[in-house]
């Protein structure tokens, strides 16, 4: 599983990344984690509002960090857990 998050490196960018990796710890989930910072390549993905979050490929979410247990839900939706 590849996850991608998109954005500057501000500090809500952080925070989704820090909850991502609680997110894939806890289910046991092998996923690579990737940051996106290039504006080029984040609005190439339609993503308009940081910090994004892609799940192989999908966009998942724009402009908000959802809960931990939220990210869960994303992931477990994206590949059966």
């Amino acid at each position: 599983m590849k996850i991608e998050i998109l954005g500057p490196g501000c500090r809500n960018c952080a925070l989704l990344e820090k909850r991502v990796q609680e997110a894939i710890d806890t289910l046991g989930v092998d996923a690579e984690v990737v940051k996106v910072v290039d504006y080029d390549e984040i609005l190439a993905k339609g993503v308009m509002t940081t910090p994004g979050l892609v799940i192989d490929g999908q966009v998942v979410l724009s402009g908000k960090v959802p809960t931990t247990r939220a990210i869960q839900d994303l992931v477990r939706d994206a590949w059966d857990v």
